[in-house]
């Protein structure tokens, strides 16, 4: 008789996003953000958590855009730049997420 081997539910979180914005934040890196409607903004992360992000914007309001509300986060916005996206707090190949801001008129 076999024995049936357990498996625990797969890792939630590998840690990746975090780092990866990190990164971005410590460099101050130029990013385009663009959300679930379509909408692009742009700036530099300056603090994230586990469910959102802030925009730091020249010339225009900061942006506090929760992670659900993204679908993409490009490095400085050229061809050759970096996608990342973010569904349910983690980096992730496939896109989900918008802006909580835009419903308070703060988005541009």
């Amino acid at each position: 008789m076999a024995t049936k081997r357990h498996k625990g539910p797969p890792a939630g979180e590998t840690g990746q996003e975090a780092l990866y914005l990190k990164s971005l934040s410590d460099r101050q890196v130029p990013v385009a953000v663009k959300l679930r409607d379509g909408e692009v903004v742009s700036g530099w992360i300056e603090y994230f958590d586990d469910k959102m992000i802030r925009l730091t914007r020249q010339g225009k309001p900061n942006l506090f855009i929760y992670k659900t509300q993204i679908r993409t986060i490009t490095e400085g916005g050229g061809p050759r730049a970096s996608n990342v996206s973010i569904r349910s707090g983690r980096r992730s190949t496939s896109p989900g997420a918008s802006l909580a801001e835009k419903d308070s008129g703060l988005s541009t």
